[in-house]
């Protein structure tokens, strides 16, 4: 029988120092629909970048809500072959962004295309350290980007809001009488039937494992990339460059010095703070799925 010594949740402080733009934001006509996500995907990689989702919200709306106001609106995943690896092996909480996420869309009422995508400077905010692989990543995201945009404007987002609550959250399962494979297992069988009962999608799940190799300190490192499209519709009426934040990524991980899983996702303060969402409606629906997560974990 597995007993649950513990299940705690920990939160990182915050610094009270915030860059101005959280986010990079690309602006450049695309009257004709020339640039593509296609396009877009295939410059990250070309560029060495592994691709997670490239995922067309409209259809859903469509299907769900009947309505979009968008001709386009993408989330792209993606994470460096190499970098984002070596990060993890030093950070196991770069997991959260293992893949990163970026938001491309337009409106039907205009003839530009934006992505917005966080800046390594939030990156580094939202995880509690400074690492200079994070800015090497994010060069070649802006690069990539370039390629597959030329003409693009580029500029940040403005100054973020002060975000009052953590904006990591992170849980530690204390392990005592089970294997480590069959702890995960029913960790996973349990996150995953929560995410189904609370409406949450998984639109892709990543192994970091076999890029990690076995020598290194994890017995096991997983990331899910989850979504619930009523989230992300309500507040890509308002907020479209929030899409930077979706899917989020649910890191799992355990170190083989440890008798302990951690699990990690960025908080949705996130969303209000970096990408300053203010609409009620919004708000409220956001910090209706930050309990719904940690209660799928508090289950789990």
């Amino acid at each position: 029988m597995r007993k649950i010594v513990s299940l705690i949740v920990v939160f990182f402080s915050i610094s009270t120092l915030y860059a101005k733009g959280d986010l990079h934001l690309f602006d450049v006509n695309n009257k004709d629909k020339s640039i593509t996500t296609k396009q877009i995907e295939k410059a990250f990689s070309d560029a060495g970048f592994g691709i997670g989702i490239n995922s067309n919200m409209n259809k859903p709306y469509m299907i769900q809500f009947k309505q979009t106001d968008y001709s386009i609106y993408t989330l792209l995943t993606v994470y460096d072959k190499k970098l984002s690896f070596e990060l993890a092996k030093s950070h196991p909480e770069y997991g959260i962004f293992l893949p990163m996420s970026m938001a491309i869309y337009q409106s039907k009422k205009e003839d530009t295309l934006h992505l917005s995508v966080l800046t390594s400077e939030a990156q580094s905010k939202i995880l509690g350290f400074n690492d200079k692989r994070l800015k090497t990543i994010e060069d070649k995201v802006l690069k990539a980007i370039n390629k597959a945009m030329p003409n693009a404007k580029h500029s940040l987002s403005a100054e973020a809001l002060k975000a009052n609550n953590p904006l990591l959250t992170k849980y530690a399962l204390e392990i005592d009488d089970e294997t480590p494979e069959e702890s995960m297992e029913n960790l996973l069988m349990s996150i995953d039937n929560g995410l189904e009962v609370y409406g949450f999608v998984v639109p892709s799940k990543l192994d970091a494992m076999p890029y990690l190799g076995k020598k290194s300190q994890y017995e096991f490192f997983q990331t899910y990339s989850i979504c619930k499209l009523p989230v992300i519709y309500t507040v890509s009426k308002t907020t479209p460059e929030a899409g930077a934040f979706a899917p989020c990524s649910l890191a799992m991980y355990k170190k083989k010095s440890e008798d302990k899983i951690i699990i990690a996702f960025p908080s949705v303060h996130n969303w209000m703070s970096s990408a300053k969402v203010q609409n009620k409606e919004a708000i409220k629906i956001l910090l209706k799925t930050q309990k719904q997560l940690e209660a799928i974990l508090a289950e789990a």
